[in-house]
């Protein structure tokens, strides 16, 4: 029998004899595209006979079997179906009293189907609710996979990747073979993986492990450890030895890519709150750098920003509701005006009459605050109030599926790049800089020179304060405003003055900046309570090492 061939020489319709026809490759496939030709054939009035039973029972009023129709007909991949679905999510699908299936649309009734009657009776709404729809979605999302439109396929794949449906396990595997996009072929091959978890077949959950360990997926941590956990008698919920090794080595992956997340996310942050820091800070630190002044009433300059933007979006509402997107910035002048006066007040009323006496000017700058918080109560209530952020600062940017930086914080960023790049012109490149730094220098020889010395101290004080009156409408964006904003920034305030160096503009940034990235990653670590105190320990180490700050000023200031 060995010589014996696989086929008998046969006559294939006038072709010749061709008796090893059956070893070639181009046979092989030929037969392929027949079965495969006979098989679609052959399914081809299975799937119309099951669109036409699905399309019957979105005549019932039974919930179960109008879900099961839905489910159908998305399984069948028909387009027809997806006009159906997509007409039943709208709202606009009609059943007459035969059972007919209806589309309304621009206020007239049309057949669901071309060649369909006119409507019999009267037209009822099919039953929808909260069950209904959780088929509906992953329904319409199989047939929407394969349309052109990647936004429409996108949107479809993450809606199967909510679903552990595994009767959408073959659609999905068809679609990941056909996907071109990378990014949606991603998506499916995770919701393929999230149902493969679940198959009776090892190499089949352990190939999903393999996609998993891949991706790093946070969001299918707990299904991971769930095969890694044990039953009440000690032995591992999953019994395959393979699959568990497969499920470490995806749990470790997971965790990496958590570690990674966390880090990005909390420099970030930290990033974020040196930024606040920085514009609570940078007025203190012009003031108490030029005059000595320990201002406890600084915190209440940023409050008085905060309101002063509350007030400015009153004003867009009421007046110019067209023009709201620009309010924010039509408070950055009203806000540095309000707060740079009201400062400019407390410096000619009060404090110039203390200089020289830091213990008193703390007494009297904290009852000055004590002051400002009551009349602002009087006005405003004790209540908080809500600032809303403009359109443009709405939303936030996704850096990773778990890691989302809002606009307004961003804004904030580039807004301290702004604002101390602003101060730092001021005080360089302008003659009243000069007399500042002159000032700071060398008070008696400055007056010697000329220069109105008690004229700088209120110009000067007054920047401090409308610098902080900044601050307090970045503060807006990010959260409700109170009479107490300011309480919780000004001791944060003068850390970073006295970490930094008092009075040096790029000390302040640096000082800002170091204790935000502190705060971000101690406090997740140990909480915030232990985290503060924490902060405070390393401060005093360092103040004890380094008392001129990081960097030290130069001439009567730094002999004081």
């Amino acid at each position: 029998m060995r010589g014996v061939p696989l086929i008998r020489p046969t006559k294939l319709a006038g072709f010749g004899l061709l008796p090893e026809l059956s070893r070639t490759f181009a046979f092989r496939r030929w037969l392929a595209c027949v079965a495969l030709l006979v098989c679609s054939l052959s399914s081809t009035p299975v799937r119309a006979q099951e669109f036409d039973t699905a399309l019957k029972q979105l005549a019932s009023e039974d919930f179960e079997a109008f879900s099961r129709a839905i489910t159908t007909l998305g399984d069948t991949g028909d387009a027809r179906a997806l006009s159906l679905l997509q007409a039943l999510d709208a709202g606009s699908l009609r059943i007459d009293a035969k059972g007919s299936v209806f589309i309304v649309e621009g206020g007239k009734t049309k057949p669901a189907l071309d060649g369909g009657a006119a409507p019999e009776g009267a037209l009822r709404s099919p039953p929808v609710n909260n069950v209904v729809r959780r088929v509906l979605g992953p329904a319409l999302a199989k047939l929407q996979l394969s349309s052109p439109d990647r936004k429409v396929r996108l949107a479809a794949a993450n809606e199967l990747a909510k679903s552990t449906d595994a009767g959408a396990a073959p659609l999905l595997r068809q679609s990941i073979g056909k996907e071109t996009d990378s990014e949606i072929e991603s998506i499916l091959s995770l919701a393929l993986a999230k149902i493969d978890l679940n198959s009776e077949k090892p190499e089949v959950r352990i190939q999903a492990l393999k996609v998993i360990e891949d991706d790093g997926t946070v969001a299918l941590q707990s299904a991971v450890e769930g095969m890694l956990a044990k039953n009440s008698d000690g032995s591992y919920r999953e019994p395959n030895g393979d699959v568990r090794a497969a499920a470490v080595s995806a749990l470790g992956a997971i965790n990496s890519k958590i570690f990674w997340v966390n880090l990005l996310a909390n420099s970030l942050y930290g990033v974020s709150l040196g930024s606040v820091l920085v514009l609570a800070a940078l007025g203190l630190a012009i003031t108490f750098g030029l005059m000595r002044v320990i201002n406890m009433a600084h915190g209440e300059m940023i409050m008085l920003g905060a309101y002063s933007t509350y007030v400015v979006q009153n004003l867009f509402t009421d007046y110019l509701p067209e023009q709201f997107d620009l309010y924010l910035i039509a408070a950055l002048p009203v806000a540095f005006a309000v707060t740079a006066l009201v400062g400019a007040g407390l410096e000619r009323g009060v404090i110039r009459f203390l200089y020289g006496r830091p213990l008193e000017t703390l007494l009297a700058t904290w009852g000055l605050s004590l002051m400002l918080i009551q009349a602002v109560r009087s006005v405003f209530g004790a209540q908080n109030v809500t600032v809303a952020n403009p359109q443009w600062l709405s939303g936030g940017w996704e850096l990773l599926p778990n890691l989302v930086l809002p606009y307004s914080r961003i804004a904030v960023v580039l807004f301290v790049i702004v604002v101390v790049g602003f101060v730092y012109f001021l005080l360089q490149r302008t003659p009243l800089g000069l007399n500042v730094r002159a000032v700071t220098q060398n008070r008696e020889m400055a007056a010697g020179m000329g220069i109105a010395t008690r004229r700088v101290d209120t110009w000067t004080f007054a920047l401090g304060s409308g610098v902080a009156g900044l601050g307090g409408v970045a503060l807006s964006q990010l959260g409700n405003v109170g009479p107490e904003l300011g309480q919780g920034y000004i001791v944060d305030s003068f850390m970073v003055v006295v970490v930094g160096g008092v009075g040096n503009i790029a000390g302040t940034v640096a000082g800002a900046m170091g204790l935000g990235f502190l705060n971000k990653y101690l406090e997740p670590a140990f909480g915030a309570v232990l985290g503060k105190i924490l902060i405070l320990a390393l401060l005093i180490l360092f103040i004890q090492k380094r008392p001129q700050g990081l960097f030290a000023l130069k001439g009567r200031a730094a002999e004081a």
